[in-house]
């Protein structure tokens, strides 16, 4: 848990170490962790935001040759992709965890009320409003497999939010993160972009409490 808080926080000089290791295979590595981090479903904690930002930040700089139009294409495609898996596989369980399952071993029974209840009072818009959301978007697509929810209406607002994301968060990136100001405070500019994801299930959780 260490190495990933490590990882998160200092996201930059990681990925120039995988870039400087791998080279070309910078793109694969890149791609799959976007894609397991809601795909996989069990792992809600992977770097999304920051990662997409960081990538874009360094294609910006040609010392280190990542084409940023073959960022947006994984970047784009990778959400799309794990989504779509995370819906079948709530569909096929119906997104009931049994304590003690496999799933039930990795995933919170809180993240999922959560999510539920997110899901409820958004309705279908939550698909695309879930993915500027971390562990909640990790959760959405399985509550929304196993709600019934046709794949076709899923699809929609999975696009809409994983086109929407990929935009801001490479354009971001690209033209903001190497700015003198950001370069010298980027582990601040990514807690920033964490804290920013986080608010609106912040706020949702205090509204709750205050309702009562």
């Amino acid at each position: 848990m260490s190495f990933l808080i490590d990882f998160i926080l200092h996201i930059d000089n990681h990925l120039v170490s995988i870039v400087n290791t791998f080279g070309g295979w910078t793109y694969l590595i890149l791609f799959l962790i976007i894609f397991i981090e809601t795909g996989a479903v069990i792992l809600p904690f992977l770097p999304g935001d920051s990662l997409l930002f960081a990538a874009s930040a360094l294609a910006a700089n040609p010392s280190y040759h990542l084409n940023i139009w073959l960022l947006v294409l994984l970047f784009w495609s990778a959400p799309l992709l794990g989504d779509s898996l995370n819906f079948i596989i709530g569909k096929r369980t119906g997104s009931h965890i049994k304590p003690g399952s496999f799933l039930g071993k990795f995933i919170k029974e809180s993240d999922l009320t959560k999510t539920r209840n997110f899901f409820e009072k958004h309705g279908a818009i939550a698909i695309s409003l879930a993915r500027f959301m971390p562990i909640i978007r990790t959760m959405a697509p399985f509550i929304a497999g196993g709600s019934g929810m046709p794949f076709k209406d899923f699809f929609k607002f999975n696009f809409l939010g994983a086109t929407a994301w990929m935009a801001l968060c490479c354009a971001g990136g690209f033209y903001f993160g190497n700015f003198p100001i950001v370069k010298e405070h980027f582990s601040l500019v990514i807690i920033g972009i964490i804290v920013v994801s986080l608010l609106p299930a912040v706020i949702g959780f205090l509204k709750k409490k205050l309702s009562h």
